[in-house]
C-alpha cells in the first residue's frame, strides 16, 4: 500500500470504482452501447443538495444484490459534485475524478 502511495498509483478497488463511474458517465451521455434506462433512473425528488444527475437508489432484500454494478455505484455517483457529472467530455470527467481522488475533502476513494 505504501508503494502505491509513493508512486501515486490507484489500488485495485479504486480502479474498479473509477471504471464503474466512467461507465455510468458514458451511459448517461449516450457514449456507451448500453442504455441508461435499462439499469438506472434519475431521482425525481428535488433536494437542495447534490447534483442534477442524482440516481435513484433501489431497495433490495438480499445482501448478494449489493455487489451488483447497479447497486454498488449509486451511492458513489451521488457523492460526486456538479462539475464532475456535467463534464463536457469523457477526458474532463476522468480529470475531475483524479482531482477528487487527490483531494481529501471528498472521501470518494479508499485511503
Amino acid at each position: 500500500m505504501e508503494r502505491l502511495r509513493c508512486l501515486n498509483l490507484w489500488t485495485l478497488e479504486e480502479r474498479r470504482i473509477r471504471a464503474d463511474l466512467i461507465e455510468v458517465y458514458k451511459m448517461i451521455n449516450g457514449i456507451s452501447s448500453v442504455k441508461f434506462e435499462s439499469f438506472f433512473e434519475f431521482d425525481s425528488y428535488s433536494r437542495t443538495r447534490g447534483h442534477s444527475y442524482t440516481l435513484k437508489k433501489n431497495r433490495f432484500n438480499r445482501e448478494l444484490r449489493q455487489q451488483f454494478f447497479t447497486e454498488r455505484i449509486v451511492n458513489i455517483w451521488n457523492i460526486l459534485d456538479e462539475q464532475t457529472v456535467t463534464a463536457s467530455s469523457l477526458n474532463c470527467f476522468k480529470r475531475n475524478l483524479d482531482r477528487l481522488r487527490n483531494s481529501t475533502q471528498m472521501g470518494l476513494f479508499l485511503d
